[in-house]
């Protein structure tokens, strides 16, 4: 088996940049959002259990969960929202499992927004890596990425490990305050890193 890593960050720290510069030197990158979309696409193998646990109003005419209805009603319910995780993280674990038994890179970064949030994955990755911003940073990223109102991010920020309590659990951090480059270099040292932890090994 490879030497796997756990990517993980709050919203807005940088983690899909991250995880492509990773596939840039040549890791196998398992992104388990990628999963959750695919899980959630019409026909996909969570649709049923969500449709029976929520109702059909959550189910697009198309077949494929209404993102944004589900989005807005577990950010105000923490029940429904650890409901939908009950049901989507152990399909989104198995999978990941899968995709890393069939990689032939020598380690894999599995990126897990909700990595220390998310029972299950600690048995999975060898280590933490920890994206890391300010939160002001955070919120101004993900106000432009996702087009979420800041009352909205700061929800979702809510529901995440604080920043310090990450931090504490990592054994890698990227420190992604300045620009793409400096980020892009902190990819590369890492990934030199990992090859000489698998050479020791």
């Amino acid at each position: 088996m490879p030497l796997i890593i756990g990517l993980t960050g709050g919203i807005g720290s940088g983690k899909t940049s991250a995880a492509k510069f990773f596939t840039t030197v040549g890791a196998n990158v398992i992104d388990t959002d990628k999963i959750a979309r695919e899980l959630t696409q019409p026909h996909g193998a969570a649709i049923s259990s969500i449709q029976k646990s929520f109702g059909r109003n959550f189910i697009t005419t198309d077949g494929e969960l209404d993102r944004k209805k589900m989005r807005d009603h577990v950010f105000s319910d923490g029940t429904s929202r650890r409901q939908l995780e009950a049901i989507l993280h152990p399909l989104i674990r198995t999978e990941a499992v899968r995709l890393t038994a069939l990689t032939s890179s020598p380690y894999v970064v599995i990126v897990v927004p909700l990595l220390l949030e998310t029972s299950g994955y600690r048995e999975i990755v060898q280590r933490i890596l920890v994206i890391d911003c300010n939160e002001e940073n955070q919120v101004a990223r993900a106000i432009l990425r996702s087009g979420l109102s800041k009352h909205e991010v700061h929800a979702i920020m809510a529901t995440q490990t604080s920043r310090q309590e990450r931090l504490g659990q990592a054994d890698d951090v990227i420190i992604n305050d300045m620009d793409i480059l400096h980020l892009q270099k902190q990819v590369e040292m890492l990934h030199r890193k990992y090859l000489t932890l698998l050479n020791k090994d």
